[in-house]
């Protein structure tokens, strides 16, 4: 199937993304609560997806708040499980998978000496394997839907040299390049593939790896020529953008959001 037709978008400020049913995983704080937010705001459907159930919920209040319909699914994305029960999940609650946001992902800053297997393995069940079986989860109602759209959240360690962070740059680098392939492979189906690569932003995947966050902010903001992190909801609105038919031409884009970080460090 190739020139799949896509939802046109209405007036100035309709993304075309009322009615469709979104997964956001990583949902319950950061960009993924954000994009959760922005997407009820553009009358979507969102499945919020992660593992703490409360935040979850509270995010989820957010949505239909926005003027959205939300769905909390409590799941840890390292586990192999869990992309077909989120998928199975947002198809009996909307019948149908419009988009996915993969965002979800963990991060532990440590020299090579420092890392085992078990945690080497958590990072790239959580950050790459998650992605891609949920990805293959959707396909099916993905085909169907008009929007077809998937959005996957890399990072700048996915393209730069930065200390400590060998395997969490290595996963965002493979998904990076997942990214790529599958646009090609289901470009003649019409499924668009994108990504967003954030420079450091305020959430809480910080305070994972840093006993000092207002050290590690200054210096965050230091690797940056515009002199400062970004917020989540920059984030979210690029999201949103790739989601929609209004991006309809684009697909394989790997897009560096980071105020200048990467050309910096170069």
């Amino acid at each position: 199937m190739t020139g799949a037709a896509v939802t046109a978008p209405g007036p100035a400020g309709d993304l075309g993304l009322g009615g469709a049913a979104v997964i956001v995983t990583g949902a319950s704080s950061g960009i993924g609560a954000a994009t959760a937010a922005e997407l009820g705001a553009a009358g979507a459907s969102v499945v919020l997806v992660g593992r703490r159930e409360e935040a979850l919920k509270a995010r989820a209040d957010l949505v239909v708040e926005a003027g959205g319909q939300a769905l909390t699914v409590p799941a840890d994305m390292a586990e192999p499980d869990s992309p077909a029960r989120i998928a199975a999940a947002c198809r009996e609650r909307f019948g149908r998978i419009d988009g996915v946001v993969n965002n979800a992902a963990v991060v532990q800053h440590r020299p090579l000496q420092d890392w085992d297997t078990a945690e080497f393995d958590r990072h790239v069940a959580a950050n790459v394997r998650g992605p891609y079986f949920l990805i293959q989860a959707a396909l099916p109602d993905l085909l169907a839907s008009p929007i077809r759209s998937v959005v996957n959240i890399s990072s700048s360690s996915g393209t730069l040299h930065l200390s400590g962070q060998s395997v969490y740059g290595m996963t965002k680098a493979a998904l990076n390049y997942l990214t790529i392939s599958l646009a090609g492979e289901l470009a003649p189906s019409g499924i668009r593939v994108n990504c967003i690569g954030p420079g450091p932003v305020d959430t809480p995947i910080h305070r994972t790896y840093s006993d000092d966050i207002e050290a590690t902010y200054r210096w965050l903001a230091e690797q940056v020529p515009l002199g400062r992190i970004g917020v989540a909801g920059e984030v979210a609105r690029w999201i949103t953008f790739l989601l929609s038919p209004i991006s309809s031409f684009m697909t394989g884009a790997v897009i560096p959001l980071d105020g200048g970080q990467v050309i910096h460090r170069v």
